[in-house]
């Protein structure tokens, strides 16, 4: 993986102040963004704009299966055109462990186009012998996995320790990363507050458990969220549930464009003017 570098409208004037921000394809410094029914235009749009910036699009919930079947492939296919990976929610294919279909559900995934599933529990129970089942069932079909930890019941808090075995075990059944659930509103679940605000021991406990962030998918919709992760992880902790409008505005936080972000870049920065 190499750092990203100014290319764009200001290149050669203006050059980013955060040099260590890895470009695509990378495993570290990954966006993933939360799609609730961008149409074609929207989403080409986007991509037009941000897709260097974007590493996953995830179709939110269950929603796809209210795309009707030529939509979704277009925009699958209008994604992977800009080597974007996409995956449908987890919470489809909860809907497909409770209805005992999920054999047909990677089959309709792989013809759709899907390039990764997530395999969660964020509404159901999953016991560990079924998240290894489907992790690996979800490979064998061809697929990359994300898993994630955590529940959308905000009553069901993480606990670090047993949530630190579970992403080993999931890393080591094929996961390629495991999520933070967040939700799309970043309140009362995983690492947040009823706010919003970060549970700092929280991240703590579970950033030092599993010693390398980057195995890490931190589901962060709040640009305030990314913000302190950014300055607290560095430019390259991956994030995840991020509002296709504020791609950019995450971009640009990542690589020192933004005041919180460029402070810590002039730190260490010898002064030019």
């Amino acid at each position: 993986m190499t750092t990203a570098v100014s290319s764009g409208a200001w290149h050669s004037v203006v050059e980013l102040p955060e040099t260590r921000r890895l470009k695509k394809p990378r495993s570290s410094g990954i966006t993933m963004v939360i799609d609730k029914g961008l149409g074609l235009r929207e989403t080409q749009d986007l991509l037009e704009m941000a897709a260097d910036h974007i590493d996953f699009l995830k179709i939110a919930f269950g929603s796809s299966a209210l795309y009707p079947s030529k939509i979704m492939k277009e925009k699958i296919a209008l994604a992977k055109a800009h080597n974007i990976e996409v995956y449908p929610g987890g919470t489809l294919f909860e809907i497909a462990v409770f209805q005992k279909c999920t054999k047909e559900f990677f089959h309709r995934a792989r013809e759709l186009g899907f390039t990764y599933v997530e395999v969660s529990e964020g509404t159901i129970d999953l016991p560990p012998q079924d998240r290894e089942k489907y992790i690996r069932m979800a490979r064998s079909e061809g697929f990359g996995v994300l898993s994630e930890i955590g529940k959308k019941d905000p009553t069901v808090r993480i606990e670090a320790a047993r949530a630190v075995d579970q992403i080993f075990a999931d890393l080591a059944n094929g996961a390629e990363k495991v999520i933070i659930e967040g939700r799309d509103s970043g309140q009362g679940v995983g690492i947040y507050d009823e706010r919003g605000k970060i549970k700092s021991d929280l991240l703590e406990e579970l950033v030092e458990g599993v010693r390398d962030h980057s195995h890490l998918i931190i589901e962060a919709p709040q640009t305030s969220q990314h913000n302190y992760l950014l300055v607290h992880l560095g430019p390259n902790v991956n994030l995840g549930n991020v509002q296709p409008h504020d791609v950019l505005t995450l971009e640009s936080t990542r690589v020192g464009l933004r005041g919180d972000t460029l402070r810590e870049c002039l730190k260490n920065a010898p002064k030019s003017y």
